[in-house]
């Protein structure tokens, strides 16, 4: 008599956001910078972790500087010519992050030292597009204490005139979709509770019970994000920039807790893991502040919506509502 063969193990259950597809790319980049693209060369590096030692496949972009013009024909830059390298290393979720839509539309700054930073976060510097404002971009590293720590050893090394907090989110409130990007005006600690201390909830002691958007900067957004972001991808026309409150915290908010915290939080439009600790580092150094983020997901769904769309979508829309600001 043979011997049944056992079945194979079942593999991984398929979800349904491994089905969709994302929207499609633009043709031509340009259309979301204003300038040409650059092709970059991709590299796979195995990097040890520094704890356990595994390695693991890491991507690296390699871009080709912008080509300067001849000392003394137009548009040479003067001074020292030579513009440093540019090194973009994307975030944790996706492969790209939004970042290849700066490293398009913003040149290397020549000659300037970016801040050094601790463990895993990096910093880039970029000329924006009046020729005479720096922009640093800092990759923090996902969390609370990563985002506080990188601003914080930034800070100590420059004084910038704004810090503006870009990426991805989980859309809360029940009237935010995917594909809208919201803005700060206030922000809370989704998981901060010393309420038995006397304290609101989202509050730590001895800090504000809530941290605030830069009025000016949420001004400017008012007056060009919508427009930058109706824009920014073939797929974003019906998209929204929404302003209200956001939260962050050191937990993702899902199906098992959505309701609490939409109970505790009811106007609060997103959540994510870095934003309000950045603001709070900005606000005991006294500088504006602004968190902009692209909503990814949303955290409880309502019946007949969509609840994911590409990362990589929500940072570009992202992106182009900050350019926008930044201009």
């Amino acid at each position: 008599m043979p011997v049944p063969t056992p079945s194979a193990a079942p593999g991984p259950p398929v979800r349904l956001r491994d089905l969709l597809r994302p929207p499609a790319a633009p043709a031509d980049p340009r259309v979301l910078t204003g300038h040409p693209a650059r092709t970059p060369r991709r590299h796979t590096l195995a990097v040890p972790d520094p704890v356990s030692g595994i390695r693991s496949s890491v991507a690296v972009w390699e871009y080709t500087p912008v080509p300067v013009a001849a000392p003394g024909s137009p548009g040479a830059p003067e001074g020292d010519a030579a513009a440093a390298p540019l090194v973009f290393v994307h975030g944790f979720r996706g492969d790209h992050h939004g970042l290849a839509l700066l490293a398009d539309a913003l040149p290397e700054r020549a000659a300037a030292q970016a801040p050094t930073l601790p463990g895993a976060a990096r910093a880039w510097s970029l000329q924006l597009p009046d020729g005479e404002r720096e922009l640093i971009v800092v990759r923090s590293g996902i969390g609370l204490v990563a985002a506080a720590s990188a601003l914080a050893t930034v800070l100590a090394q420059v004084r910038p005139s704004a810090v503006v907090s870009a990426g991805t989110t989980g859309g809360l409130g029940r009237q935010v979709e995917v594909g809208d990007v919201c803005a700060s005006a206030t922000l809370v600690y989704t998981d901060a509770d010393a309420t038995a201390f006397g304290y609101a909830r989202g509050q730590t002691p001895g800090q504000p019970e809530t941290f605030a958007g830069d009025a000016a900067l949420l001004e400017r957004l008012e007056q060009v994000g919508q427009e930058a972001l109706r824009g920014a991808t073939a797929s974003s026309g019906s998209a929204r920039l929404r302003v209200g409150q956001m939260l962050a915290g050191n937990s993702f908010v899902t199906a098992a807790n959505v309701a609490d915290t939409r109970e505790v939080f009811p106007a609060a439009l997103s959540t994510d893991m870095e934003s309000t600790a950045l603001a709070q580092v900005a606000a005991g150094a006294g500088v504006p502040f602004v968190s902009v983020r692209g909503v990814s997901d949303l955290c409880g769904p309502e019946a007949g919506q969509d609840f994911h769309i590409a990362v990589e979508e929500a940072a570009a829309r992202s992106a182009a509502v900050v350019l926008a600001l930044l201009s």
